[in-house]
């Protein structure tokens, strides 16, 4: 639980299946308080209002309320520009879902309008915050695993047209404009976000092939990806619409020249999964302890809020960084459309 003077007033724009499943329990958890929300839809407006939080259908009015001291945006991947923006001339501190934006004209207006501003930003990357992938970064960090070779991420879900998040909701997430692109741009962030934290440097140059194979919409439903980070590491990441729920389908492996660290469902919104280390002379396997129980929403929520309370924190934020994770996604999308590598465009 927060501490009184950490304890901070949120608000949220667009109140969707996220928002209102992980985010709102997120900052319940970690001791914060939900204040307004943002949405043009009178039942997702209804949901927050029945979770105790005022309830606006425009930005400009939660912008006002006083006692919202940061934002979560979370609407459709095009507006994301236009709240942030709005809310970064207003001061007010950001935690932007990912992707950054549907379009990386969008993510790089963005980026100037939170440096002109000077206003504390965020993108969500909550994997960061999962207790399983913080064990592992320490792991590496204590050379357990000597020079690392490679990463392999397998982030797959199912999602069909016919899904949503609210009755009477689109699914915009196979929206082509509102969404940017499919399953790469809504999963593969969260991977190539994470071999940068991991490992404390990011993927240099990308090249990924789409798949439109199993659902019938304009987007990707797969795609696979492999790029190098500048020291030489090879990462490989796989993510699908298209693998059916009660299959294995998250997966993350880190490998080295004395042994392999292995996640097992701790990628998603929920607490949990396992993590084993196994020896790479050996071959003797052990689980790496973590908080099971911590989600990786209300991590998210604390760490963001105490780097709010102690400006010093922030250090572990930065709009550049983010910036190229997008700059990253729409190369892997222009590869495939060139036939170029990825550094080459």
């Amino acid at each position: 639980m927060a501490m009184d003077g950490d304890r901070v007033g949120w608000g949220i724009v667009g109140y969707g299946w996220v928002a209102r499943d992980y985010m709102a329990p997120g900052i319940r958890a970690a001791g914060h308080r939900l204040v307004a929300v943002c949405d043009p839809g009178e039942g997702s407006r209804a949901a927050a209002e029945a979770e105790g939080a005022r309830a606006y259908a425009t930005l400009d009015r939660l912008i006002a309320d006083p006692e919202v001291e940061a934002v979560y945006v979370a609407t459709p991947n095009h507006l994301h520009r236009e709240a942030v923006a709005a809310l970064a001339a207003a001061g007010k501190p950001v935690l932007c879902e990912k992707p950054m934006a549907a379009r990386l004209d969008d993510a790089e207006a963005m980026a100037e309008a939170v440096i002109a501003s000077g206003v504390f930003y965020g993108t969500a990357f909550d994997q960061r915050h999962h207790p399983g992938h913080r064990a592992m970064r320490a792991a590496i960090a204590q050379g357990r695993l000597g020079t690392v070779t490679a990463i392999r991420i397998v982030y797959a879900c199912w999602l069909d047209r016919r899904w949503t998040s609210l009755p009477g909701q689109d699914n915009w997430r196979i929206d082509p404009k509102q969404a940017g692109g499919g399953a790469l741009i809504d999963l593969a962030p969260h991977g190539l976000d994470l071999v940068d934290f991991l490992l404390g440097e990011s993927i240099a140059d990308l090249f990924a092939l789409t798949q439109a194979r199993a659902q019938d919409y304009e987007v990707d439903d797969g795609a696979l990806i492999i790029g190098r980070t500048g020291s030489g590491v090879l990462a490989n990441l796989h993510v699908a619409y298209n693998c059916p729920d009660a299959l294995p389908r998250r997966r993350l492996e880190v490998i080295g020249t004395k042994g392999q660290l292995v996640a097992v469902d701790t990628m998603g919104q929920t607490a949990g999964g396992t993590v084993t280390f196994t020896d790479g002379t050996t071959g003797a396997s052990e689980d790496i302890a973590f908080d099971r129980d911590a989600s990786p929403f209300a991590e998210q929520v604390r760490a963001f809020g105490s780097a709010l309370r102690r400006p010093a924190e922030r250090d572990a934020y930065s709009i550049a960084r983010d910036l190229h994770t997008a700059r990253l996604v729409m190369r892997a999308y222009a590869s495939e459309q060139t036939g170029r590598h990825g550094t080459d465009l």
